[in-house]
């Protein structure tokens, strides 16, 4: 079984998908780690050095790779991921793939972005709160089709690690 976690940048994918890792006794691997880690380069520098289209091809390339190749794993995405090329093909299209998708208020995500834009390629340029805001909603409204997608959705508002993970491991039941 592939668990794969969905949701926007920020939303608790990393932290949840060690939590229920460990829960499970799953290995665990963060896509965006493990991009940084094949490409020899932090993802800030992919985006800087080779563009956002190169960087979507490789996580394509690295992600069918990874469902194609695992068992037994808990997959945290890039918050875009789902969005590009054939990577919802990918995962719905896998049998042993099942996806959740960790949804949280925009004003949450803000709060939480807003302290650790600089490590986020695509939102580290902006000055204010409310362009942080007003961008998140934007690209939540763009991305939400993608993300519906998943087989299930986890509202993670004024919930913790725990509480989400748990809500994940009902669902798998």
């Amino acid at each position: 079984m592939i668990i794969l976690l969905i949701g926007y940048m920020g939303s608790g994918k990393t932290t949840v998908g060690k939590k229920l890792a460990d829960v499970l006794d799953f290995a665990f691997v963060d896509l965006d780690e493990y991009i940084s880690e094949k490409e020899e380069s932090y993802i800030s520098s992919i985006f800087d050095e080779k563009g956002e289209i190169y960087f979507r091809k490789k996580e394509s390339e690295y992600l069918d790779y990874i469902l194609k190749s695992s068992e037994n794993l808990v997959l945290a995405l890039g918050g875009g991921t789902p969005c590009y090329g054939e990577n919802m093909s990918y995962i719905k299209n896998n049998e042993q793939a099942i996806s959740f998708y960790i949804k949280l208020p925009i004003q949450d995500l803000t709060n939480r972005l807003m302290t650790e834009k600089q490590k986020r390629p695509l939102i580290k340029h902006m000055a204010t709160k409310d362009e942080l805001t007003e961008f998140i909603g934007k690209h939540l409204f763009e991305r939400s089709g993608f993300y519906s997608e998943a087989d299930y959705t986890i509202n993670a508002a004024n919930k913790t690690v725990e509480e989400i993970t748990e809500a994940i491991v009902l669902n798998l039941i």
